[in-house]
């Protein structure tokens, strides 16, 4: 099997369900920032955190970001074959970055100014894909219908990359004696 088909050599890409749009078009545009965003992800994932319990936490969201990338990429006309938890984001999805959130904050004290980023390498690389996250969102926010999860759950997927690039910082200055 090739990787190319050139179907999108006219411009066009292929929608989640079928049908076509223009690549340059809103859902394009929505769920190439939520890839982006996973990409820096996977980014952060790369730098010495393999086996940890961030590295686990870093997996489960990329794969979450797998759905709603495929709710992003389905033609309206389409959702009713969407799959809650696979292809359509639910209440769950959020309610579980809620969770997360929660958890992780407690595992460091608050900072009491604005966070300069860049302490460490997979802090930063999570701090990118928090800044790509928020990208997503507004991007998003034109495309899913007012029923959607999407735009709640990039919502607090940003504060949880916000708290796990500090959760990240703290462990790095804790090991580093600083």
């Amino acid at each position: 099997m090739k990787i190319y088909t050139r179907k999108g050599d006219d411009g066009t890409t292929g929608l989640y369900g079928g049908g076509r749009v223009r690549k340059d078009s809103a859902a394009p545009e929505a769920y190439g920032t939520v890839d982006e965003a996973q990409s820096a992800l996977g980014v952060a994932r790369s730098h010495g955190v393999r086996g940890s319990e961030l590295d686990a936490m870093l997996i489960g969201l990329e794969r979450d970001l797998w759905v709603l990338m495929a709710e992003l990429a389905t033609d309206p006309a389409n959702s009713h074959k969407l799959v809650d938890g696979q292809s359509k984001v639910t209440k769950q999805m959020v309610d579980h970055l809620e969770t997360m959130i929660d958890d992780v904050s407690s595992r460091f004290e608050m900072p009491k100014e604005f966070v300069v980023p860049g302490e460490d390498v997979v802090a930063a690389y999570i701090d990118v894909a928090r800044s790509v996250v928020r990208r997503a969102e507004r991007r998003s926010m034109v495309v899913v219908g007012e029923d959607s999860q999407v735009v709640p759950y990039l919502n607090r997927l940003s504060d949880l990359c916000w708290a796990l690039a500090r959760w990240a910082e703290g462990a790095s200055l804790t090991s580093r004696g600083t």
